[in-house]
């Protein structure tokens, strides 16, 4: 059974924390007839909020994939986090969606989360609609959120709907394409509407955005637009062609308004999904790329009688075992048939296929290019491994992740606890690719590594009260790195004579500071054969097997080149060990002589506050050692950008909190890395040898 592609949306729904994501996703869930009692998260009880730390929290933390139907279309929803410590979800959900919703806060506006899933979208081009919600709430502004859409996100927002009423009297919104207006009656039922005129006094405003709107549209086809200069109207079809056009060229972003809470506003939204929303056909196909990740110039085209592609882009443990979850390209999944995962060269049998909605289930015996589904029981696949035909394999392109910059060391309770600690972290890991766990060898600790505080709060939570681990946690430690500020040359010969053949390797090599994000660059220059070439990748590889470990207080050295100028090698004893033991003799030796320092993570602050409360957060601000970037004024407080070190952030939250009265809002995330001062670098490098003598 083929299905018809075009009648596929695979959307998701992002924005910043709070600006009402979830109970979006609930009410479309309720108008399309998945769920009977909608849920809220106000009450704790939305459908696709399932674990205990979202209900409680009221964040989403986990994006769940949910199927719908609307107007015989068929809907594959993903509802992604809004908070920043939780990007890396809403990254790979933009990784496998072909369009997307952005719900931005009626009065809060573009927030600073909403930049940062904004600019992934953009990356990722994903063609989106938005939708602001929540105008019922007092200071709620419509059109002051799209001037900040143009201004902050620099996006062009095409205005379809506009409200009827402000705030408590918001009542409804007016089609501005159609000249319609839906008005909704206060039973909160979102059924009970009724098409109506346009009201008196909004035709003029009305008019008038929807010639800018037309206008806007019809760029996209030179003959309609020519007509309409001339006087032409062009028909309802003309101009919703041309939007669909230019929506899937990111060349604007239909916008439209409503409260999600009060059930206002919605279903046009979902015609729009329909309407403006590519299909899978229509979206660029995925590149491939080989084993090494270099493109191979060939594309996974949608399109079920092809060779299977997909990606797993999300792994989920749940009461059933461990669920994967599937885009599928190319190609048809069929159960009881055997798929090859590239990244580990493996093949896997595939059980259960289930299509998801929220946390129930539906049993299919296959699906196709387009779905998005979950497979029961894999073993070895991990987020961002490619599924194939073992006979015809190809890699997609696989998913970029971000280093951790915090880490915290958690040590079990009990025995009961340490036996349960490991198996639990491996589950957690898989799930969470941004999530880490290493053990230190010197302490035997457990060290948690992630990209923020609340982050990693979450992860002890979910072990202490999903999975009933006990832990001590320790204090959150900074992820710093090191880095050498001046070039040394230098020579260094390892000589080893014990009976039998010694060992011998001679290198003379230079070591400089690498260009910022460079890595570790390794070069040689060496002409004739005092170092023949078989050695020289034991050079590059002692040399680096060592940087994992700085000389000034054990941390990992960044961004570094190493040219081998030359050297000696004995017929009888050198050997690749030999070698590969002199370039670790040269870092001991050399990496103090090149002034090393400590470099300390720097992130990017973005501070949301009321105006009676600039100066004081500006100050603390300062006293973290912060670079104030810009503040920028809101309709309801002011924005403050910074770059702040990461060792100053730690319990920010509450400091602002007790600052502006509980009304602060701020996000971070990871920008570059910068040399420690003095002051505070003398203290890690203290703390590092404190460390190493108790252990």
């Amino acid at each position: 059974m083929t299905t018809d592609l075009s009648k596929y949306r695979n959307i998701g729904i992002f924005a910043h924390v709070d600006a009402g994501k979830t109970t979006t996703t609930e009410r479309i869930l309720g108008l399309t007839g998945k769920i009977h009692k909608m849920g809220d998260t106000h009450d704790g009880d939305a459908t696709t909020d399932f674990m205990d730390q979202e209900r409680e929290r009221g964040i989403t933390i986990q994006s769940a994939a949910t199927s719908c139907m609307w107007n015989d279309h068929r809907l594959n929803i993903i509802d992604t986090p809004g908070h920043v410590d939780f990007t890396v979800e809403v990254y790979r959900s933009l990784k496998v969606l072909d369009g997307g919703v952005g719900v931005f806060c009626g009065s809060g506006g573009v927030e600073p989360q909403s930049e940062t899933n904004w600019r992934y979208a953009n990356d990722s081009k994903v063609a989106r609609i938005i939708f602001v919600n929540k105008l019922d709430r007092i200071g709620a502004d419509f059109l002051n959120v799209v001037k900040q859409v143009k201004e902050v996100l620099g996006a062009t927002p095409l205005v379809m709907t506009l409200p009827i009423g402000r705030e408590d009297a918001f009542k409804g919104v007016v089609d501005v394409l159609e000249r319609k207006a839906y008005v909704w009656d206060a039973s909160g039922d979102p059924l009970a509407y009724t098409v109506e005129e346009v009201p008196a006094d909004m035709v003029d405003q009305v008019e008038e955005f929807r010639e800018a709107m037309i206008e806007t549209a019809l760029e996209q086809d030179d003959e309609a637009l020519e007509k309409y200069l001339e006087g032409e109207e062009p028909s309802i079809e003309t101009i919703k062609k041309c939007i669909r056009q230019g929506t899937n060229k990111l060349a604007f972003f239909p916008t439209y308004c409503g409260s999600a809470f009060k059930n206002k506003g919605v279903q046009l939204v979902l015609n729009a999904v329909v309407d403006y929303l590519p299909a899978p056909t229509e979206v660029p196909p995925q590149p491939e790329v080989d084993l090494e990740g270099n493109e191979t110039g060939k594309f996974a085209i949608v399109d079920p009688k092809k060779p299977l592609r997909a990606l797993a882009f999300k792994i989920m443990d749940d009461r059933y075992g461990a669920l994967t979850f599937i885009r599928i390209y190319s190609g048809v999944l069929e159960k009881g048939t055997t798929v090859l995962n590239t990244f580990t060269g493996k093949t896997e049998r595939i059980g259960r296929i289930v299509e998801m909605h929220a946390d129930a289930r539906e049993e299919l015996e296959s699906a196709q290019a387009g779905d998005i589904v979950a497979v029961l029981g894999m073993k070895n696949v991990q987020t961002g491994h490619t599924l194939c035909d073992p006979d015809n394999p190809a890699t997609l392109e696989p998913m970029v992740f971000p280093d951790p910059v915090i880490s915290m060391a958690v040590a079990p309770k009990d025995k009961a606890a340490a036996e349960k600690l490991g198996v639990i972290l491996g589950k957690m890991i898989k799930e969470d690719p941004s999530f880490q766990v290493e053990t230190d060898e010197d302490s035997g600790e457990t060290i948690l590594k992630g990209m923020g505080e609340l982050h990693l709060d979450i992860k002890v939570d979910i072990l202490k009260r999903t999975h009933g681990v006990e832990v001590e946690v320790g204090q959150p430690q900074v992820a710093y790195r090191e880095a050498i500020t001046a070039p040394v040359t230098d020579s260094y010969t390892h000589k080893k004579q014990s009976g039998g053949s010694g060992q011998f390797g001679k290198i003379d090599y230079t070591i400089e500071p690498g260009e910022t994000g460079s890595g570790y660059v390794f070069e040689s220059t060496v002409t004739g054969g005092n170092v023949p070439k078989e050695y020289w990748q034991a050079i590059e590889k002692g040399f680096q097997s060592m940087m994992q470990e700085g000389t000034l207080a054990g941390y990992p050295l960044q961004d570094l080149k190493f040219t081998l100028q030359d050297g000696q090698y004995h017929a009888v004893d050198s050997s690749t060990m030999a070698f590969e033991a002199a370039a670790k003799g040269a870092y001991r030796q050399s990496i103090p002589k090149a002034k090393p320092q400590l470099m300390e993570p720097i992130m990017k602050v973005d501070v949301f506050t009321p105006e009676d409360h600039v100066g004081d957060v500006i100050g603390d601000l300062n006293r973290r050692r912060g670079m104030i970037k810009s503040q920028d004024p809101t309709a309801t407080g002011v924005r403050i950008k910074a770059d702040v070190p990461l060792s100053e952030m730690f319990g920010y939250i509450g400091s602002l909190r007790t600052m502006t009265s509980g009304r602060g809002q701020f996000s971070m995330e990871f920008s570059h890395y910068m040399p420690c001062p003095s002051n505070i670098a003398d203290e890690v490098i203290e703390a590092a040898r404190e460390r190493r003598k108790a252990s």
